[in-house]
Order: C-alpha cells, then structure tokens, then sequence
C-alpha cells in the first residue's frame, strides 16, 4: 500500500494508494501551521489509521511546497511557518518507525503524470507549472530527479534568455523574484507573469482569463499580446528542453488550460532549437488537484 501527503499551507491531503496505483482512500484534514509538534502527531496518525484500516503498514510519501536541505536534512519552505527550519522527513519517521520520502510539491505533480498510463513508459517526463508560479520537476525512468542540491526542476529559478529579453523589446520589465535575483521565469512564464506583462505594455490590470476571452473576441491588444506571449513562451521552452531533451512534457497550472499553447508551441518552438532536435510532445496534466498526493505516494515506487 502506498500513501501520499500533499501537505499545504491551509491542508493536508491524504491518499492511499493499492498495489494497482488505484486510489483507495482519501481524507483532507487543516494544516497546523502553527505547531510543528502536532504537524508531526496529524500525519502519524493519519497513517496509524490506515494502517490500521488496510492491516498492512503503508509506504510513506510526503509532497511540500519547498525542499529538504541535502546536507542537515532540515526543510525549506515559506508555507509552512512551523515546519522550516525542522527535520520533517526524519521526525516523522522516527514516530511511526519507517522510512519515509519526501519531495518538492512540483516534482511529485510530474510523478503523478509520469506514472499515467499513456506515459509510464516514456524513458523521461517533464513536468511544468503554469500556475502562480512556474516551476517543474524531472522524471527518468519513473523516477524523480531532484539533483545534488535537491533544486533540480526548480526551472522558474532560471533567468530569462537573452533571445527572450530581445523579443520583450525596449518595455520588457526585469522583475524582481522572491529568491532575491531579477529577471527569473517565475515571474514571466506563469499566470501571474501574464498578467503582469499585460499590465507592463498596456497599462491595464486583467485577469489573465479576461485577457484570453478578449483574445478571443478578437480585441486588437489582446490578441497582439497573447502572440507575443506565445512567442516568448516557445523561445523559453525551447531553451529548457535544449539542457534536458525530454521526451514528452505536461503541463499543469491554471494557464495550462488555455489550449491554444498546445497549438502554437509544435509550431514556434522547432526554430530555436538545435538544427538536429524535435519538439518533444506537450499534453495537458491529466491528474490535476490530485497530482501532489499521487506523486508523493509513488515516490516509494521502486
């Protein structure tokens, strides 16, 4: 049995996984972000309790937005106020006396879509967030890649390349990042990124969803900027997977539900990319809300 923890700010998610990947149990309790000591109590029990329903002992798989430290194996996370700074992973073990993995909440949304049927057997999946933010995460064969540093698919940490700060032309804005450097596609690539923009070259604030309706209904400055939009998008990507070469890509994130990237990136991606390199497929995410906790379940896959 496999379980899974997506544990967020205001939630945490749980999920139990059969030996089939087929969810078998699910429970949503608050996140007490106040208190480390019954942080570490709410998710022992919640595998106590399983354990006990299922009469076996679960492999456990933890799913956070941040990271474990590679060297003292304390977590870095801004959404969890109690948690940072504490050694999540290995406490929790002690308490229910197992091992237990831990991962980026990103790199488990890519397991999760790694491990889909119509992918599980493509050697190398990438996963992008267009979300709040924009990050991902790295799968080689059904595996996370997380690196030495455990930042691998931190992708929303890389800075904009300079072909990309050429298409955004003379207005283009060099955004501060909440990591302290400037210019990182965080602030570009997502949602927030989009609105943004729009904000920076038209002086008008819109929901990115009013932006694409307006696209849509044929509005002239909406219309330009998405083409701009899609443009910087391919130019961006086509540099991440130029450094990665992955076989398919799936995409996730509020802004993954506007079809037409799905359109544009096989025709706008190929010229910035090495003479001798295809696109790789892009799909939509399939998993959706569920992502984080199928991820965090199956990071125990061996």
């Amino acid at each position: 049995m496999y379980y899974g923890f997506d544990v967020g700010g205001t939630k945490i998610e749980f999920g139990a996984f059969n030996e089939k990947l087929e969810r078998v149990a699910t429970e949503r309790v608050p996140t007490p972000g106040d208190d480390y000591q019954l942080l570490v109590e709410t998710l022992a029990s919640l595998v106590t309790k399983y354990d006990a329903e299922f009469g076996t002992e679960g492999k456990v798989g933890l799913g956070l937005p941040g990271m474990e430290d590679a060297e003292d194996e304390t977590v870095l996370t801004v959404n969890i106020a109690c948690a940072k700074g504490k050694p999540l992973r290995r406490d929790l073990e002690t308490k229910i006396g197992r091992e237990v993995k831990l991962e980026n909440d990103a790199n488990c949304f890519a397991l999760s879509e790694a491990w889909d049927d119509e992918l599980k057997d493509a050697p190398s999946v990438m996963g992008l967030i267009l979300g709040t933010g924009f990050g991902g995460g790295l799968i080689y064969e059904g595996k996370v890649f997380s690196g030495r540093n455990h930042v691998a698919g931190e992708l929303g940490h890389m800075r904009l390349p300079i072909d990309a700060w050429f298409h955004l032309g003379e207005k283009a804005p060099l955004l501060d990042c909440g990591c302290g450097k400037k210019g990182c596609l965080d602030n570009y690539l997502s949602g927030r990124g989009f609105e943004l923009l729009y904000a920076n070259y038209y002086g008008e604030k819109k929901k990115a969803i009013d932006i694409i309706k307006a696209s849509e209904a044929g509005d002239a400055d909406a219309t330009e900027f998405v083409d701009m939009f899609m443009e910087l998008l391919a130019i961006c990507f086509a540099n991440i997977f130029t450094g990665n070469d992955p076989h398919v890509v799936t995409l996730g994130g509020g802004l993954s539900n506007y079809d037409l990237i799905y359109e544009e990136m096989p025709k706008r991606i190929p010229k910035y990319l090495m003479s001798v390199a295809k696109c790789p497929k892009i799909v939509k995410a399939k998993h959706g809300d569920s992502g984080g906790v199928r991820g965090a379940a199956f990071l125990n896959i061996k």
